[in-house]
């Protein structure tokens, strides 16, 4: 298993402090004896803050354990059952969302798309709306794909919240956007269980403003996926324009450094150890990430003009 930090913590409940009093003393009197033996074992060389985690039962979190977030540069983090986001009020969309995708989660029998497009008033600050994208010429770009959340009707359901959002192009949404949410599905199938964040770059000029919220049009997209399945961990990610484009995938490949550099973000701090976040991180090899040629051309030949 990986090295990963622990960041998260399973509580059920709030105790009486006459049963906090008492296992406070419980714990004091196994620490004292874990400490002695480890002093007198030789053991106790791994870091404090490193923990060995089995995340093999990732589909029986809850909202309040979410596994992993990305820095915010925002400070407007929002939990939704099965993905966050840090929401950016100046753009009226996210600057991530972040979630798991998982084998299980894709081969469970599917709902279909709700379609139930409505305003997030779990931002604190208020999402855009659905006039600010009607007449508009774009898209409204699901950053969470409806398509990763068929599993479960609310999950399916939390995709189409405004605050998951971002106005795109219609032939770069449904054409090489579609293809690479598509790929990362099926990576997931083959690698089991994958941790995906996902957003605009916002750090770069807007193409333009729609609507009376004045939602940012972003010129680039990102997403960053990690594989921490054992033996061969590995990451990648991609930024695209947000235009129609008929070039292979894999010449929009990068490392994940290279878009924490451009967004300001990091995005697996609270995760790896982090001798593995650097070598991850630093590196990326598209050979390890296969593509569809099939895919490929029906893209070209048909998604893209529509």
């Amino acid at each position: 298993m990986a090295k990963l930090r622990k960041n998260h913590n399973k509580t059920s409940g709030v105790q009486s402090s006459g049963m906090i009093s008492k296992v406070g003393i419980f714990s004091l009197i196994l620490g004292a004896l874990y400490f002695a033996f480890q002093k007198f074992s030789g053991g106790g060389n791994e870091p404090a803050d490193v923990v060995i985690e089995d995340t093999s039962d990732i589909e029986y979190t809850d909202e309040n354990e979410i596994f992993y977030l990305p820095t915010s540069t925002t400070g407007q983090i929002v939990k939704h059952q099965y993905y966050a986001i840090s929401y950016n009020e100046e753009y009226e969309q996210p600057e991530w969302v972040a979630y798991e995708l998982t084998k299980d989660r894709l081969y469970t029998k599917g709902v279909g798309r709700t379609n139930d497009f409505r305003p997030d008033i779990a931002v604190k600050t208020g999402s855009a709306s659905l006039s600010d994208y009607r007449g508009s010429g774009y898209d409204r770009g699901h950053l969470v794909p409806a398509g990763d959340m068929g599993f479960d009707y609310d999950a399916m359901s939390e995709t189409f919240f405004m605050s998951n959002m971002s106005p795109q192009k219609r032939n770069f949404n449904g054409g090489i956007w579609r293809e690479l949410e598509e790929l990362t599905r099926s990576w997931a199938k083959k690698f089991r269980h994958l941790y995906v964040v996902t957003g605009p770059i916002l750090t770069e000029k807007m193409i333009g403003y729609i609507g009376e919220n004045e939602v940012g049009v972003p010129s680039y997209y990102y997403k960053v996926v990690l594989d921490l399945s054992e033996p061969e961990m590995k990451g990648i990610a991609y930024i695209m324009p947000n235009e129609v484009s008929d070039r292979p995938i894999h010449e929009y490949a990068t490392s994940i450094d290279k878009v924490e550099e451009i967004t300001g973000i990091n995005f697996f701090s609270n995760l790896m150890e982090a001798r593995l976040e650097e070598e991850i991180e630093k590196e990326y090899n598209t050979d390890l990430w296969f593509t569809d040629k099939k895919k490929y051309d029906k893209r070209v030949n048909s998604w893209n003009r529509r």
